[in-house]
């Protein structure tokens, strides 16, 4: 008598706090770039931190572009695949069609570099260095698309923490002691673009040993003949391209844009200061980025067995997400002028940047994990609607605002008010389309107590700003890890809390 398959155990909120505790761990290696920054702005200076920062956005720019949309294509397809053959198919795709055009623009650009080197203001002493800078840096692009990948094909297969050893020890804390040992043998600002080089590098040969454990190399090297798989995984990162691109425009060309804008010393150093700014604000990033990784492979598995496990989980990355950026942002608004004395005084220009994009970022968080949902649930088409209208909103308030302010801070509000408005659209999207929005019966009092948490610790940490920096830094950390506990403690309902496991227990949450 044959027997019934196996019903697919329950995607539940315990599911989505279990992925997001590695998940964040493997994205503080985010975290241990911003401390990073100050160190290379003290080595480098303001200015040619600013050309490092442009290269990089350039290079992240066009990873984006050319990478075919790979790394959320293998969210889509590899939760969903049948057998080993196909996750490998999907992920030799990915490969092949995410790196390769990577190796083909990386040579093109090395070879094509004096003619691009004019397009950059730099100070007058950089210039010489600017061009092999191009020739060299270049090769972070398929190097870092390859990294790209390879961790994204870990978080498909629900691995969240693969990323912790790579991003964290081998990419950060390895650049950064590069980075110091070239300073110190005298190679200037180059010795930061090989340090960036050398980290990479030593990222993506770990990679290669991370996904021999989860994928099967004997059937990756087998098909290409156009498989269901690979057919789907293409189309699904084409699919996605666009929207990632503008996602992408959002991040790093404001940091293109002030460099373009400004002559000289000054347009690199703007381009240095909106960077500082970004990764500032980056730590708010941290929470929907590590919810996005978390949510998506989550959904596409509750996808496939009931879509109301979507819609309890979407409402509870909600809920946590709300609890988790709103204080934080605020905590960190409030400090803001004693965190840019980290940068020196010429970083207090940025402070108005910082601020803004902090609050940016924080209803991103809160609103953006519609995206990730939307990705999974929803056919392609809807997906880059929200992109365009945002890109067109942050164009069209650009226009207006950026000749009645600084560049800095015309473009930063500008490049926000796009963000706000391209994050909020997929959540109307869902409630439309799908019937799916994460605003139950529970949203409101966790809002109420959540607004209540936040201006009270914003409050504290603009007192604790008026103190000496060496005081007052550790005493807004302090308040921004408090305002956080309470607001998971007294904002969140009790089975939100007790979701968090041992980690809950530990912190006295439940």
């Amino acid at each position: 008598m044959s027997e019934e398959p196996a019903a697919a155990p329950a995607v539940t909120s315990r599911h989505v706090a279990r992925g997001l505790g590695t998940t964040v761990l493997a994205r503080l290696g985010g975290v241990i770039e911003i401390v990073a920054q100050p160190l290379y702005v003290l080595m480098f200076g303001l200015a040619g931190y600013g050309l490092y920062a442009v290269l990089w956005a350039a290079v992240n720019l066009l990873e984006n572009i050319c990478d075919a949309g790979m790394t959320n294509a293998l969210q889509r397809t590899v939760p969903q695949s049948a057998s080993e053959a196909e996750a490998a198919a999907a992920l030799r795709t990915a490969m092949l069609f995410g790196v390769v055009p990577c190796l083909v623009v990386a040579a093109l650009i090395a070879t094509f570099a004096a003619d691009l080197a004019p397009l950059l203001n730099v100070a007058e002493r950089d210039r010489p260095l600017v061009v092999p800078a191009i020739q060299l840096f270049v090769w972070a692009l398929p190097l870092w698309a390859f990294v790209e990948i390879a961790t994204s094909a870990m978080r498909a297969r629900m691995v969240f923490g693969a990323e912790i050893r790579l991003r964290i020890v081998w990419e950060q804390i390895l650049r950064l002691v590069f980075a110091g040992l070239f300073f110190a043998g005298g190679l200037g600002l180059k010795g930061l673009f090989i340090a960036h080089l050398c980290s990479l590098a030593v990222t993506a040969l770990l990679c290669v040993r991370l996904l021999a454990r989860y994928y099967d190399f004997a059937e990756l090297r087998r098909g290409g003949r156009g498989s269901t798989a690979e057919r789907d995984t293409l189309r699904a990162g084409l699919s996605i391209l666009p929207s990632n691109i503008i996602g992408r425009l959002f991040g790093d060309a404001p940091a293109l844009i002030l460099n373009l804008l400004l002559p000289g010393a000054a347009g690199a150093a703007a381009a240095g200061l909106f960077t500082i700014a970004r990764k500032l604000s980056s730590v708010v990033q941290l929470v929907r980025i590590a919810f996005s990784y978390v949510l998506a492979p989550l959904a596409a598995s509750a996808e496939r067995a009931d879509r109301a496990q979507v819609a309890d989980i979407y409402a509870y990355a909600t809920r946590l997400i709300f609890a988790i950026a709103l204080p934080l942002a605020a905590v960190l608004a409030a400090g803001s002028s004693s965190l840019l004395s980290l940068f020196g005084a010429q970083a207090h220009v940025a402070q108005a940047a910082v601020v803004i994009l902090l609050f940016a970022r924080a209803f991103e968080a809160v609103l953006g994990i519609s995206l990730p949902v939307l990705q999974v649930v929803a056919a392609f088409r809807h997906q880059l609607v929200a992109g365009l209208f945002g890109l067109a909103i942050a164009v069209g308030a650009g226009w207006v605002i950026v000749g009645h302010l600084d560049p800095l801070t015309g473009v930063t509000l500008a490049m926000s008010i796009g963000l706000v408005a391209m994050a909020g659209i997929p959540m109307t999207q869902l409630a439309i389309s799908e019937k799916l929005h994460p605003f139950d019966s529970r949203f409101p009092t966790v809002a109420l107590h959540g607004i209540a948490i936040t201006v009270a610790a914003g409050g504290a940490a603009l007192l604790a700003a008026q103190l000496p920096d060496p005081v007052a830094l550790p005493l807004i950390a302090l308040i921004a890890a408090a305002s956080i506990w309470a607001a998971l403690r007294f904002a969140l309902p009790l089975a939100d809390r007790a979701s968090l496991g041992k980690t809950g227990r530990r912190l006295r949450l439940f």
